[in-house]
Formats: structure tokens, C-alpha cells, sequence
């Protein structure tokens, strides 16, 4: 089974280049990926998947092999939405190509063993750039059958257990009253004058949050013309935290700063979340077989800390419905970080190539490893320490 995935891979490593190439030509923004959605689906269904096409959202997929009736279900998550304005700088091209690449190489596998024990899903996930794509396949119960699930993530170092934190994408807009203010100031209540207290008062408060918290804001309202008062003014800010306790706390003082803002300023305050992700909660059993198929493909796995430490995912909120991981891997030489133009340049180049498939070859043989007869008590493992860990947590919204 492993030596028939690992070939599959090796065999369909040009064809799998040209998907990811043309997904990294189209670059498509949220729940607007119409062209990789397409390419996606005709390529795994010519490959011999069962594909459902706009599976709960308009560009999600699900495309399936093997035994409905015994064995487990093992999930290969693809994303495929890119940036405003920089493409994929995010890379998610190729991990749509690893996505595949991995699928391909299960399936393979369960061939090379006559198709009696075991499936395997590749789930096409959009939005995950704020959209949330992964949250609305999770509320249509996409999960409930899947024993686990995995994807890899393009950056700039070889990291199994990456830390994405918790996020709430936070719309805080203060109402005043017009007036001229000139002729009449006295008339009005300055709504951006609540607005610049509010960002004053969260800039203070951030020398007493954790050090793993993390807020950062901008103004995207502050008034129609300079000779009026402002009657409305606009703060967006992301919030993020280790985890969903944590990022409680923080939600609670950003808005006390935004509540008193508004008494001081005699003006009304309105919040609004826009999207909302779990932390990553990686399961130790999974990301452990992971890591040893990755040092046997000649992975150099960093183990550096701060490396660890990245931004937000939907995938964290997967990671609380099913034993997860979602290691990153090495792309690219040089300066540039993940969400930059230049790794949009990493993300399109032929050496991205070689560390992807390599990444789909190790999460491949992670799912086959779990598929085994033998497999079967590993697997117990994973889903009770999932059990277990979850248990413990604050479950996200």
C-alpha cells in the first residue's frame, strides 16, 4: 500500500504541477473560486473519485473512494482562495495540490488492497481567508463520519505542530450626532473622537494582555468632511489568543475600552463580529506518525518555538470536531513571509514543487498507516486523546 501510494504520486507529478499552476494563474477570492472549484472537481473525477461539486457552498466539493461499509474515513482538506490585490500569497494553490496529491495516493493504496477496508475524503474547503468556509461544512455535519482529518500549509519552515491561534474579527462603529463645526460644534456628538479614545484606550490596555495575545486594529470610518462632526466612525480590529478561553478575556476588555469610549464621548457603540476561528488544536497521536513519516522522506523538521507561531485558521475549528493536523512545510529561499508578495512568487515557482509532494506523500502515508488492520488500536488512541483534549477546552461557537 505505501510503496502503490508513493508511485502515484511520482507518476501524476506533472499533471499535478499544471493544477496548481492554474490555480495559482486564477487567483480567486472567497467563495469566488468558480475556476479551482472546476479544475478541482474534473481532475479528481477523471481520477475516479465519486465528486459531489458545490457540496453545502457554492465552491466546496467532496470527492470520495473506497469502502462505505468498513473501515474509517480519512479526510485530506484542500484550500484554494487567495488575497486581495497579491494572489496566492498564502499558497493555498499548493495546498490544494497537496490535498490531491494525497487523496490520489490513498486511493491508490486501497487499490493495491482490493478495496475492501477503508476511505478516503478530499474535501474542498473555500473562504478560508476570512470566509470560514470550513465552519459552514461543519454546522451541514460534513465531519460526523470522518475519523481524521489533515492538510498541510506552505511557509517558510518545516514545522509539524504549528501554533494558529484563536480570532475574532471584531466591527466596532460609534453613532453620534452631526452638526457644523463651525458654525455649531457644541451641537454634535463626535463619533470619531469615541473612535481614537476607543483605539487610545485598547493600545493601553495591551501591556496587561498575555504576551501570546495579540491585537491589532485599524480605523476604517472616521467621518464625511472635516466642517462636519462626525456622526459615525468605524474600528476594525482582529483579536487572537492561545485559545478560546483566553481570547474571552481579551474580547471583554477590548469591549469595555469601546463601552467607555462611547459614555465619555455621549455617543452609542455597535459590535459586530465578522468571522471567528478556533485555535489549532494538533492531536499529539496523529501529528506523531505524521512526524515520522516526514523524517523518512528526509524532512527537516524545525523545533524551533517562536517558529511555531503563526496567524488564524478555520482548520483550528475542524480541530475541535475531529483529531486534526495541519503541519507546515518549506517552500521558497530567502526574505518573505506567508501573506507577502514574494510568496506569492514561492507559492507559483517549479522548486515549490519537490516539498509538496513530498508533504502529500507523508500525510498519505499517515492516513495508510491508520487504515492497516494494525492501524486500528493507533487510531482508538488518537480519537480517545482528541476525546480527551477537547474535553478540557472552551468549545468554539
Amino acid at each position: 500500500m505505501e510503496e502503490a501510494a508513493k508511485a502515484k504520486i511520482d507518476a501524476s507529478a506533472e499533471d499535478l504541477n499544471a493544477l496548481s499552476q492554474d490555480i495559482w494563474s486564477h487567483p480567486e477570492l472567497n467563495f469566488n473560486e468558480h475556476h479551482a472549484h472546476e479544475v478541482l472537481t474534473d481532475f479528481l473525477e477523471k481520477e475516479g473519485f465519486k465528486v459531489e461539486r458545490k457540496f453545502v457552498l457554492e465552491t466546496a466539493f467532496r470527492a470520495t473512494f473506497g469502502c462505505d461499509d468498513a473501515g474509517p474515513n480519512v479526510c485530506v482538506i484542500c484550500e484554494y482562495d487567495a488575497l486581495p490585490g497579491i494572489g496566492h500569497a498564502c499558497g493555498h494553490n499548493l495546498i490544494a495540490e497537496c490535498g490531491v496529491a494525497a487523496g490520489l495516493a490513498i486511493k491508490a493504496a486501497l487499490e493495491a488492497n482490493g478495496n475492501k477496508y477503508g476511505k478516503v475524503t478530499v474535501l474542498g474547503t473555500p473562504a478560508e481567508e476570512g470566509g470560514g468556509g470550513k465552519k459552514y461544512l461543519i454546522k451541514a455535519n460534513v465531519f460526523d463520519d470522518i475519523a481524521v482529518a489533515m492538510m498541510a500549509h506552505p511557509y517558510r519552515y518545516n514545522v509539524p505542530r504549528p501554533i494558529a491561534l484563536s480570532v475574532i474579527a471584531l466591527k466596532i462603529k460609534f453613532h453620534g450626532k452631526a452638526s457644523h463645526a463651525a458654525a455649531s460644534p457644541w451641537d454634535g456628538n463626535n463619533a470619531l473622537d469615541a473612535a481614537v479614545m476607543c483605539y487610545q484606550a485598547i493600545s493601553n490596555m495591551r501591556q496587561q494582555i498575555k504576551p501570546d495575545c495579540r491585537i491589532h486594529g485599524i480605523f476604517t470610518n472616521g467621518g464625511a468632511a472635516p466642517n462636519i462632526i462626525p456622526e459615525e466612525a468605524e474600528l476594525t480590529y482582529y483579536l487572537r489568543a492561545l485559545n478560546e478561553g483566553e481570547l474571552a478575556i481579551v474580547k471583554r476588555k477590548v469591549l469595555a475600552c469601546a463601552e467607555g469610549a462611547a459614555l465619555a464621548s455621549e455617543c452609542k457603540v455597535q459590535f459586530e463580529t465578522t468571522f471567528a476561528y478556533a485555535n489549532l488544536v494538533s492531536n499529539d497521536g496523529l501529528a506523531s506518525i505524521y512526524e515520522d513519516w516526514a523524517s523518512s522522506l528526509s524532512v527537516q523538521i524545525n523545533t524551533d518555538e517562536k517558529l511555531r507561531r503563526g496567524g488564524s485558521t478555520d482548520m483550528g475549528n475542524v480541530s475541535y470536531v475531529v483529531p486534526s493536523i495541519q503541519p507546515k512545510f518549506a517552500v521558497g529561499q530567502g526574505d518573505g513571509s506567508i501573506h507577502t508578495r514574494s510568496f506569492t512568487v514561492f507559492a507559483g515557482a517549479p522548486e515549490a514543487q519537490a516539498p509538496t509532494l513530498i508533504q502529500a506523500k507523508a500525510l498519505a502515508l499517515t492516513a495508510i498507516e491508520l487504515l492497516q488492520p494494525d492501524g486500528q488500536d493507533k487510531l482508538k488512541k488518537i480519537q480517545q486523546e482528541f476525546k480527551d483534549t477537547i474535553s478540557k477546552l472552551t468549545v468554539p461557537e
